[in-house]
């Protein structure tokens, strides 16, 4: 994903600002609702990704959807216009969320699969999770059929792979180097 690490560079100095103004919930709320609405309106994904239209439209755009948001948030959105970086706007949201939540305690486990999972294995993960971790965990599940079977587990900088595709490209590789 390009723009991962200036989007945490990002959201680190938005979280430290917010925290220094009281304000880090309401700009988390902020937060969610941009990156939802992003997610939700591929106009706008693309607007912001797209070099041709001119910054000023897109900073117009973005006052014109996010008119309710805290000082800070807004703030934000001009550095970013400012920067020429505003194609990363929806992954500094993400990022704001998942330290804001690291930092309240609580963690996101994103489960890969390629189906989606039923409520009794979607607890028992979040059981196992919990265990594992000692905090609260809240279970993401994101639906990717390249995976083709198996799953794919994600908490903060872990990474456990138990997918099928994973494991074949294993197997690649050590016929590859055997």
């Amino acid at each position: 994903m390009t723009g991962t690490r200036a989007a945490i560079r990002y959201a680190k100095a938005i979280l430290s600002l917010a925290k220094e103004q009281k304000v880090a919930d309401a700009v988390n709320e902020d937060m969610l609702s941009i990156k939802n609405t992003i997610a939700e309106n591929e106009e706008l994904k693309d607007a912001l990704q797209n070099p041709t239209i001119k910054n000023e439209l897109k900073k117009s755009i973005l006052k014109e959807v996010f008119a309710k948001v805290n000082a800070t948030t807004d703030g934000l959105i001009d550095v970013l216009i400012e920067n020429k970086r505003i194609g990363i706007l929806a992954i500094v949201a993400e990022k704001y969320h998942a330290l804001y939540e690291t930092e309240k305690g609580k963690e996101t486990a994103v489960v890969t699969t390629a189906v989606p999972l039923s409520g009794s294995l979607e607890k028992k993960v979040l059981a196992k999770v919990m265990e594992l971790t000692g905090s609260e965990v809240t279970v993401e599940n994101k639906i990717d059929e390249s995976i083709i079977g198996g799953f794919i587990l994600r908490v903060g900088d872990l990474q456990y792979n138990a997918s099928i595709a994973g494991k074949l490209n294993n197997l690649k590789r050590e016929f590859i180097n055997n």
